[in-house]
């Protein structure tokens, strides 16, 4: 019988989304994660606010702490992680493959470098080409990535516009396999207690519910479905936000209306709850990789209404169960809100279909084209 193969993972910190995908790996591979940055409780600048998860991250597979020797530590620019002992710890583990995920920092890239020709390298990243740039900075971007990607043996990509994004900077037919990008979807789709919460806020049963959950930043565009919401002043629906974030005082002190809740971050535990409570999800980011909530909603069977910009709608979004609209387009969103918010009934039988669409997107099958992704190499 073969011995099962020695799999080192490279990882900045313990990441919520990921860590259910090191356990099953666990069951079929000689596994231990190596994380480049910090333990679970860093300062997380998107939300403003020091993270303590209230899940598990650290049971169920083998994981070390690299030393981090950044005079700037973290994940925000590329010299956060500067990992002096990597390459000895990685190599007294013996790895049979490595998988890292992300370049975009000091250790990773130089790992990548390091380990180049010596064992096959997975990558696992979900960039795409939605966001709108210069055409100097995409030449650059070109050439750069380009070089990075000659480091890689095979990509895990997430979806259809990373996939687009891999082939565009280099990467052959052969060297790509199809990961999903997944959530816990049985943790969303249990039966929680929505209704309360609703209660708790004074949303009456019969209202519809639309929801924005995220960091309140920029990017994730908060402001355009508050604007929308009030414009289009729909009588029978209510807005819930929910996060934390450099934009989340501002606009709860600017957008005081009878109908819009606040509600800070909340965290894994709190989040089916969330979910929930709502009728209609809203994903309005001028920039999405992938969009993971998107998942965590359509699993909660919501339907959903989402910008073109986000990485997911491509594989995600159907119109049985939901709308894509013109990123920061005010009158598209309105437009398309506006249909979807004309019956609460339709809505549920959506979120339903979007439900049983994206129970496909699981960690099982992430974890099967891994493990194929070894398997052939």
């Amino acid at each position: 019988m073969n011995n099962p193969p020695r799999l080192a993972v490279i990882c900045t910190h313990p990441i919520p989304y990921y860590i259910p995908v090191f356990q099953l790996l666990s069951k079929h591979t000689l596994l231990k994660v190596f994380y480049t940055t910090s333990r679970p409780g860093a300062h997380d600048k998107g939300f403003h606010m020091q993270l303590e998860w209230d899940i598990p991250l650290l049971k169920g597979y083998c994981h070390e702490f690299l030393k981090n020797d950044s005079f700037r530590p973290g994940t925000h620019h590329f010299f956060g992680t500067i990992n002096m002992g990597a390459t000895a710890a990685i190599s007294r583990f013996r790895p049979d493959y490595l998988l890292i995920y992300g370049w975009a920092n000091h250790s990773h890239f130089s790992i990548l470098r390091n380990y180049q020709g010596t064992i096959p390298v997975l990558f696992r990243g979900d960039s795409n080409m939605l966001r709108k740039s210069s055409q100097c900075f995409l030449a650059l971007r070109k050439i750069t990535l380009k070089y990075i990607y000659k480091h890689i043996d095979i990509a895990l990509y997430t979806g259809a516009e990373n996939r687009n994004y891999f082939k565009y900077y280099g990467l052959k037919e052969h060297q790509l396999i199809f990961a999903p990008h997944a959530i816990d979807n049985d943790r969303f789709s249990r039966t929680s207690h929505g209704p309360s919460l609703r209660k708790a806020i004074g949303i009456d049963e019969k209202e519809i519910l639309i929801l924005f959950t995220g960091k309140m930043t920029r990017h994730k565009n908060p402001q355009l479905v508050l604007e929308t919401f009030i414009d289009a002043n729909i009588p029978q629906a209510s807005l819930l936000l929910v996060g934390s974030g450099p934009l989340a005082k501002k606009l709860s002190t600017k957008y005081k209306h009878p109908r819009i809740h606040f509600l800070p971050f909340q965290n894994q535990s709190e989040m089916p709850r969330v979910y929930q409570s709502c009728d209609l999800f809203c994903m309005p980011s001028t920039h999405e990789t992938w969009g993971l909530a998107l998942n965590e909603a359509m699993a909660a069977a919501k339907a959903v209404l989402v910008s073109d910009r986000v990485g997911a709608a491509t594989d995600l979004v159907r119109p049985d169960w939901g709308m894509c609209f013109k990123s920061n387009d005010k009158n598209d969103l309105q437009n398309k809100l506006r249909l979807l918010t004309t019956d609460r009934n339709t809505l549920v039988s959506m979120g339903l279909q979007a439900q049983k669409f994206v129970r496909e997107w699981s960690f099982s099958a992430q974890v099967k084209s891994i493990l194929h992704a070894l398997s052939i190499q």
